[in-house]
């Protein structure tokens, strides 16, 4: 169905002040994106909003997001803190959520990017502890994907908090 992960996500309060402490334990650089654009948001089913920044960085083998939600919400998706999601890239999104939900994992949160990629987060809290999440890979994603790989493989530790 998919994939291995792409991704490992912790919730924090502060994502910038998170990742200052992952800095300091070598991993880095991060790149920060502060209240992140998503449209056509649903939580549970139901019209919603998601206002979040995200923290990343490459972690070993695997990407690293730092995620913090700024509004509760009636039920906030991300708390404040420990693992939150599992990301991994699908070839067919519907048919993996349409699985996922099928497997006892329903949909917890369907959104769109600002560029119209949607993204699911699959409610995977009582088999594993924690939502999955995921997203076909385009060729913006990978591109994404690659830069924060690639920084990481030639960083000297300088410029540890980057913004996008």
């Amino acid at each position: 169905m998919f994939g291995p992960p792409v991704q490992i996500a912790y919730a924090v309060d502060d994502v910038v002040a998170a990742a200052h402490r992952w800095v300091a334990r070598g991993v880095g650089p991060f790149f920060v994106i502060e209240h992140i654009a998503v449209h056509e948001v649903r939580v549970h089913g139901a019209p919603s909003t998601f206002d979040h920044s995200s923290a990343y960085a490459q972690w070993g083998p695997l990407m690293v997001e730092l995620i913090c939600q700024h509004h509760g919400g009636a039920e906030p998706i991300v708390g404040s803190s420990g693992v939150h999601h599992i990301a991994h890239f699908v070839d067919d999104l519907a048919a993996a959520s349409t699985a996922l939900t099928a497997q006892g994992m329903p949909e917890a949160m369907y959104a769109q990017t600002a560029a119209g990629m949607p993204f699911v987060f699959h409610d995977a809290r009582a088999e594993r502890g924690h939502y999955i999440e995921i997203y076909e890979r385009t060729e913006r994603l990978g591109r994404f994907y690659d830069l924060v790989r690639s920084v990481a493989d030639d960083w000297d530790g300088s410029d540890p908090i980057r913004r996008l």
